[in-house]
């Protein structure tokens, strides 16, 4: 593969390789796991090395990073800070792939300026967090804790009762449940707890269509948080941190909320101001915050259950976290198509069955569109089928055209204004 990834407006040349339609193998790329210690010692990530020479290391201190990445053409990590200390030197870097749905571990602004992709693995572990979000509520609901010690300090063998009252416990179905956020775990989330018998609440401003489809009706849908702090026994949190939600439940959220309250919060720990919820939980106000993620803040005080950011860490989800990283990472490569990107649209032509294909990334500006239909015609290049996308200041847009592709071609696109990256797929 013979890639220029010096310049801001980057040509990606395919190998013959790539040409393919069948999908062989991209035995010339270099990935690199600068630490894939974090996403579990026993995966299985020999699907990597279809696509190229793999090097994997445990982890990584900031100061080794640059000359481990210096001839990468992908870069694979989980926690590990990406930036222009770590990468900044690296010369062939055209895509990060984070093994996680958060990718805050990521200067985006300079990923930008350099021109490089990035992904996560959004869906990953939707069933494992819903699972673990449940796993903690029963272990909290039904006193767990207590009634374990009770029978292994021998109270039970000796006590005249045949069952033990003394820490009362309820039932589900007399409580009400809110979600604040609706993607695909929170969804999961709502559903379940209305087979339970709940009550369920939920607010998302960015509900998307499908899953509102995928709710149950039986779920209330409310406009505004206040709603469900006003009438909810139970709250959980299933919001992506940004600088818009960090923070974003503090002393004002927890004082319109009911008198004991329990909150669960599997998102981010920041999402959470910490002092304003240890004063909530002095005062009674939340009766028991349940939480993925340790805080020093909190993560002593006796009406708190904590856990090591484990809640999407079973032996299914850190397996599917690879092989969707695999799958999107060749479909990208071989078809030039997006899944999971941060930055720009989700794009899927499929597999190019015609003689060309020429994947543009551009400014989401006025006219560019028919720029580039232009540009084709004028070149006598018929194309056959065009996909666009747009999200926010950034556009895609990938073209299948009857000819194989040209230098003349790709200058010519290359030369546009607002024109990022053109690449050549096949």
């Amino acid at each position: 593969m013979s890639y220029n990834g010096r310049s801001q407006k980057t040509i990606l040349q395919p190998d013959d390789l790539l040409r393919s339609l069948a999908g062989r193998n991209v035995k010339d790329m270099k990935i690199v796991f600068l630490d894939d210690n974090s996403i579990g010692t026993d995966i299985d990530l020999s699907g990597f090395e279809v696509l190229g020479e793999v090097v994997r290391y445990g982890s990584s201190k900031p100061e080794e990073v640059p000359d481990r990445v210096q001839d990468a053409d992908v870069v694979i990590v989980n926690k590990m800070e990406i930036n222009e200390q770590t990468i900044g030197t690296a010369r062939n870097l055209k895509l990060v792939c984070v093994t996680a749905t958060g990718t805050n571990n990521l200067d985006k602004k300079f990923l930008e300026e350099r021109n490089i992709a990035w992904r996560n693995v959004a869906g990953y572990s939707t069933e494992c967090v819903a699972q673990h979000t449940f796993a903690l509520l029963f272990y909290l609901l039904e006193k767990m804790p207590y009634y374990d010690n009770y029978v292994k300090s021998e109270k039970y063998v000796n006590d005249s009762m045949f069952t033990h009252f003394a820490n009362h416990f309820h039932e589900l179905g007399k409580m009400t449940w809110g979600i604040i956020g609706l993607g695909a775990i929170g969804v999961l989330v709502a559903n379940a707890a209305n087979r339970l018998g709940m009550e369920v609440y939920g607010c998302d401003p960015y509900l998307s269509v499908d899953n509102a489809l995928n709710m149950s009706r039986d779920i209330t849908i409310v406009k505004t948080y206040e709603e469900i702090y006003d009438v909810c026994d139970f709250i959980t949190v299933h919001v992506p941190l940004l600088d818009s939600t960090k923070g974003m439940f503090d002393k004002a959220a927890f004082d319109k909320m009911k008198d004991g309250v329990v909150f669960l919060n599997f998102s981010r720990d920041t999402l959470v101001n910490e002092p304003d919820m240890k004063e909530a939980l002095e005062s009674g106000k939340v009766k028991k915050y349940v939480v993925d993620f340790p805080n020093p803040t909190t993560v002593n005080l006796p009406n708190t259950i904590v856990t090591p950011h484990l809640g999407a860490s079973t032996q299914e989800s850190e397996d599917n976290c690879a092989k969707m990283a695999v799958k999107e990472i060749r479909d990208f490569i071989e078809n030039g198509n997006i899944k999971n990107s941060v930055n720009y649209p989700a794009c899927d032509a499929g597999v190019c069955a015609t003689e060309g294909r020429i994947a543009v990334a551009h400014k989401n500006v006025h006219s560019m569109l028919s720029q580039f239909t232009t540009l084709f015609a004028n070149d006598g290049i018929n194309i056959e089928n065009m996909v666009n996308k747009s999200r926010g200041d950034y556009a895609y847009t990938i073209f299948d055209i009857c000819n194989p592709s040209t230098e003349k071609l790709v200058n010519e696109l290359q030369a546009i204004d607002g024109v990022i990256k053109v690449r050549i797929v096949k």
